[in-house]
């Protein structure tokens, strides 16, 4: 083997140089830190959000928004939606609605709005109804039954 047929690895990591062993290492006495100092002492760093005194922009900024954590999520559907995939007398419930990719999860809490017609009855099984939902369903002849 000869020496240009030796390959560089360039995945080995190289190590870093260490520091404050003595003058000939190139980094001995003061360690690459220079002499006294903020920077020189441990602990010495600003955090990187220090502004050099000025005012924050975290601190500055003013404070919006809420957040409910009792919020209650909906899967919102219409039934212009329902009555394209579904067949007249057909039960619409989560795991039906799941299959037809119109809900993503099972835990899915979901809510019928009354946006469109509906021409074919329908059972249709929700959390929840809008009151023109309602009307609409059992005008065209369907049933609602609503999940506690």
């Amino acid at each position: 083997m000869k020496f240009k047929d030796l390959k560089i690895n360039r995945k080995k990591r190289l190590r870093k140089t260490e520091v404050g062993r003595g003058p000939g290492s190139g980094m001995g006495k003061t360690a690459g830190r220079g002499h006294k100092g903020q920077r020189a002492r441990s602990g010495g760093r600003k955090p990187p959000w220090f502004e050099g005194g000025q005012q924050r922009l975290v601190r500055r900024l003013p404070k919006i928004g809420f957040k409910n954590i009792f919020r209650k999520e909906y899967t919102i559907l219409n039934l212009e939606t329902l009555d394209k995939k579904y067949d007249a007398n057909s039960i619409v419930d989560i795991k039906t609605l799941i299959e037809k990719n119109l809900v993503k999860k099972k835990e899915a809490k979901i809510k019928i709005l009354g946006n469109g017609n509906l021409q074919k009855p329908l059972k249709i099984i929700a959390h929840k109804f809008s009151k023109s939902a309602i009307e609409k369903i059992k005008k065209a002849g369907g049933e609602v039954e609503i999940i506690k």
